[in-house]
């Protein structure tokens, strides 16, 4: 079965359960109506069956390759690019002043949820240059936007992130990379880079690399790191790619998947770069590209879910097996429980996807701190969840089809190999969890705190027509709540941290439960009913082993001397 986009649910998500009605309100979107939205979904949708979903194997058989030093990326993929950078879909919500839509980024974020789920090789190059376009407008002087926000927006150029070096990986603030002023505004950016995703390709006219490097005068750590745009090709006069600049790929990663995505290495000696931003305000100018990329990271998760889910379950419909009214294993009790688990975790994992992308919406509109609170609660739960769902989602998919599973021909395998980075790129999901139990708990647990009032004032007015999966979800909620007053409470670290990846599965469990709640509300005796009363009876119950493994501390995990650890 072909990868079909799912707009209907993207659709039921913004009409009953995000509250994307607040978003269009707003005086910065209100020319976003229902209608704008669904024929942007299916032209988008179109383009994915269309044209990314046919390059989804063929990418993974013909990997990106370097030539000479000259990359060729996977057959298609520069046709494929072509089409994304014509539909606008790179530029969606960026300003309208330099050639983007102004779309609120809930829609952003469904469009690049199907591209992930098509292609998602390929997805990473738009996803990396949105990235790049939202640093810049934030950050760049305005000689600089108005020369490559245009350009980028309309797919001309292509952006990147350099942050990891060999030696600095999470640890940001352990790289050696410099950057000595020219004397002209410029800078000579030299280093090294490594896990560059798209660092070069062969379809856009230029690469731009935002590039972390440090000043003759920065003090060590994060605090004294700059942010630099770097180019592949210096612009002429007239902002055309002109003379190449100082830097390369040295080499290409070899990779358990995403074998259509270049992962670089790069190198930079004395390659000419401005400056982004204040000068030693490098990771404030990053971050938000990163928070953007997290949240599309955890779009990736979701789309590799829904990709998996679709395979699987074309399979189950098709083989042959036992005896069965269908005479497929579509009647198994057990490819039934695998499948409908699938499901449910996949529309959970969308819900809380769209929700944080319409708190960000709200945020930009409103400007308004507890929009930006809730905004910043989500995005790691968002990461975290939506990639753990597309890994366990994709395994599933490997397991129902059996043995052909583990043959690569079906292409199961790959969705599980393409997905299983997004938890360790952008912050592995062990950092996601741990700040959310110390970055976004500073504010004494408050933001979490409003969001569990909302969920537990839905859930009692629930109770009036859906006692059966009301209930279980206010208490949920409640014990999630004396959770998080046991974390805030905390001031051992360690403590918090030893516990953070269960309590935020717990929250994300909870969570969706209350997406599945407000679905089930509005299709009362349709399929939505059905999914939301599987997941509340056999998901949710999850949460309570999770919160008592988030409540345990950290001495059992410390039991162990480093000694002992060694059989």
């Amino acid at each position: 079965m072909p990868y079909r986009a799912p707009i209907s649910d993207y659709e039921f998500l913004f009409r009953h359960a995000i509250g994307f009605d607040q978003v269009t309100a707003t005086e910065k979107f209100s020319e976003t109506s229902e209608d704008v939205v669904s024929a942007i979904l299916t032209e988008a949708g179109k383009m994915c069956e269309e044209v990314m979903a046919p390059l989804q194997r063929p990418g993974d058989l013909e990997p990106a390759r370097l030539e000479n030093g000259v990359l060729r990326t996977s057959p298609g993929y520069g046709d494929a690019w072509n089409a994304i950078a014509q539909g606008g879909w790179i530029g969606m919500s960026g300003n309208p002043e330099h050639g983007g839509m102004g779309l609120p980024m809930a829609v952003t974020t469904a469009v690049n949820e199907m591209m992930s789920a098509a292609c998602m090789s390929l997805q990473l190059a738009p996803l990396m240059t949105q990235g790049q376009i939202e640093a810049l407008e934030h950050h760049a002087s305005d000689e600089l936007k108005a020369l490559y926000l245009p350009k980028m927006m309309a797919g001309e150029w292509s952006g990147t992130m350099n942050l990891t070096e060999a030696q600095a990986g999470s640890d940001v603030g352990a790289l050696t990379s410099k950057a000595e002023p020219n004397g002209d505004g410029t800078y000579a950016v030299s280093g090294q880079k490594i896990f560059i995703s798209w660092g070069d390709n062969d379809f856009a006219e230029n690469v731009c690399h935002l590039v972390l490097a440090r000043l003759p005068d920065g003090v060590p750590g994060t605090k004294g790191i700059s942010l630099f745009l770097v180019p592949k090709y210096l612009p002429d006069e007239n902002g055309n790619p002109g003379v190449a600049n100082d830097l390369k790929v040295v080499s290409l990663e070899h990779k358990m998947g995403l074998h259509g995505s270049p992962t670089c290495v790069m190198q930079y000696d004395g390659a000419k770069g401005w400056l982004v931003g204040k000068e030693h305000g490098g990771m404030a100018a990053m971050f938000t590209m990163m928070n953007n990329a997290r949240l599309g990271v955890g779009g990736q998760g979701v789309g590799a879910a829904e990709g998996a889910y679709q395979h699987a379950l074309a399979y189950a419909l098709e083989r042959k097996q036992g005896k069965t009214p269908s005479g497929t294993i579509i009647d198994h009790a057990d490819v039934r429980r695998m499948l409908m688990g699938m499901r449910a975790d996949t529309f959970a994992a969308r819900a809380i996807m769209l929700a944080n992308a319409a708190a960000i919406d709200m945020a930009n509109a409103t400007d308004d701190a507890e929009w930006r609170a809730r905004a910043a609660l989500l995005t790691p739960i968002c990461k975290a969840f939506g990639t753990e769902t597309g890994m366990r989602v994709s395994e599933t998919g490997v397991q129902v089809h059996g043995g052909m599973g583990f043959i690569e021909e079906t292409g199961a395998a790959q969705y599980y190999r393409d997905v299983r980075v997004t938890a360790i790129y952008e912050g592995t999901n062990g950092i996601q969890a741990m700040d959310l139990v110390a970055r976004k708990m500073m504010d004494g647990g408050e933001a979490a705190s409003r969001l569990l009032d909302e969920i537990e004032d839905h859930a009692e007015q629930a109770r009036a027509t859906m006692p059966e999966l009301a209930g279980p979800v206010w208490e949920a909620t409640e014990t999630l709540r004396e959770a998080t007053e046991w974390i805030v409470a905390k001031s051992d670290m360690n403590d918090r941290f030893a516990g953070a990846v269960p309590y935020l599965h717990a929250f994300a469990r909870v969570l969706g439960a209350h997406y599945h709640l407000k679905a089930a509300q509005a299709d009362p005796d349709g399929a939505r009913f059905k999914l939301a009363r599987y997941y509340i009876n056999a998901l949710l119950p999850e949460f309570a082993g999770l919160l008592a493994q988030a409540q345990n501390g950290a001495d059992d995990i410390y039991a162990l001397s480093a000694d002992e650890m060694v059989a």
